[in-house]
């Protein structure tokens, strides 16, 4: 990885810890995939978009409907989980 793209994704991580007042360290709990059968959505403020079949990393288990996750491009949001799988 180079420079550049460790000091973009340090950036996107402070980021995201200011936006969800996340404190600590970002670890990936286990990996999860949307479900195929799902409705795609797009996201919103707090929610990340969701794509059939996309394998998530989970940050944290939040409350009992939602999941706090990332997604490959680094982005950061809440998932239903409704529509996710264990891998």
């Amino acid at each position: 990885m180079t420079l550049k793209a460790c000091k973009k994704e340090e950036k996107m991580d402070r980021g995201f810890q200011k936006k969800f007042k996340f404190e600590g360290s970002i670890n990936v709990l286990t990996q999860m995939m949307v479900d195929p059968a799902a409705k795609e959505k797009r996201g919103g403020a707090k929610n990340l978009p969701l794509r059939r079949g996309e394998i998530l990393d989970v940050i944290q288990f939040t409350n009992k409907e939602q999941i706090l996750c990332r997604n490959s491009q680094r982005r950061y949001g809440y998932v239903p989980r409704a529509v996710m799988l264990p891998l």
